[in-house]
């Protein structure tokens, strides 16, 4: 079963460009991201630069419309994420609560959509050809 462990930190959506962890910040981390890849868990692992310099598009009507960062409607954004494969959620949890967040850090923890939770046939063939494809440019 994959997971994403989603960073949200409480603030991050006002920060200014350019905003990066301090070094404690990043050694913490560190030591947490090679735990989950000693442990074979890690997949994939990134942190995101902050709303202020990022786009979103919209599509109202089916016409796409970019807005520039920050958003100002914005409560709780990204700010990196992990991608683990483990046995069960409740695995997930465990690791999730192995973190070094601070204590305006909150993880969600969210189930990956694997072909199997989908009825028999769905797509498979599209889904099995763009994942081959991926996983031929990384």
């Amino acid at each position: 079963m994959r997971f994403m462990m989603l960073v949200i930190p409480k603030g991050y959506e006002t920060a200014p460009p350019g905003m990066i962890p301090d070094g404690e910040r990043i050694d913490a981390m560190t030591r947490y991201n090679e735990a989950l890849q000693k442990a074979g868990v890690l997949l994939a692992l990134d942190g995101l630069h902050p709303p202020s310099m990022g786009a979103r598009v919209s599509f109202a009507a089916g016409v796409p419309t970019v807005r520039d960062g920050p958003f100002a409607e914005a409560k709780e954004v990204l700010g990196g994420y992990w991608l683990i494969q483990v046995k069960s959620k409740e695995e997930a949890i465990e690791w999730a609560k192995r973190c070094p967040a601070s204590d305006d850090e909150v993880i969600e923890i969210r189930q990956v959509q694997e072909m199997e939770d989908f009825e028999p046939g769905v797509g498979k063939a599209r889904y099995e050809r763009t994942r081959a494809a991926l996983k031929a440019t990384t």
